[in-house]
């Protein structure tokens, strides 16, 4: 429950959470533990948004070499796009840390079962139990 071992696909690393046996799911050692998590994870991108400020300001020039001019602009393109979908992921995060807060966290919104302490830790923002969002996935590849 602590900040400090294994990563998982954010930019930070956590102890994973030992369940404890016939422990509630979502208890409150759960959720705080989930809760840290996810506001690490904020934290870590918001600092991400800070950092690419500060380089587009300090690295903008006006570079009279064509070429030189449009390797800078690819280069912040890119960086906006990468920020772009950090800003999405952080408005899960949000949505996420609400759910805790009223008490939906952890439960697959399309059926309600819980969708389980692995699958949060591996991806926190998770809103769909393995079984749904594997339906999604199939459904999603029969549309186009």
């Amino acid at each position: 429950m602590t900040n400090s071992a294994k990563p998982i696909s954010s930019p930070f690393s956590f102890t994973p959470y030992i369940e404890k046996e016939g422990e509630e799911y979502m208890n409150e050692a759960q959720l705080k533990h989930f809760e840290m998590i996810l506001n690490n994870w904020r934290a870590e991108l918001m600092h991400e948004v800070d950092r690419t400020v500060h380089h587009m300001q300090d690295d903008a020039a006006n570079f009279p070499d064509p070429n030189d001019r449009a390797t800078q602009e690819s280069e912040f393109s890119l960086e906006l796009r990468t920020r772009d979908r950090e800003r999405r992921l952080i408005k899960k995060i949000d949505d996420s840390l609400k759910e805790i807060e009223s008490g939906d966290y952890g439960y697959c919104e399309s059926c309600g079962i819980e969708i389980g302490i692995r699958r949060l830790e591996a991806r926190p923002t998770a809103t769909l139990c393995i079984d749904c969002k594997t339906l999604d996935e199939i459904r999603e590849k029969q549309m186009g």
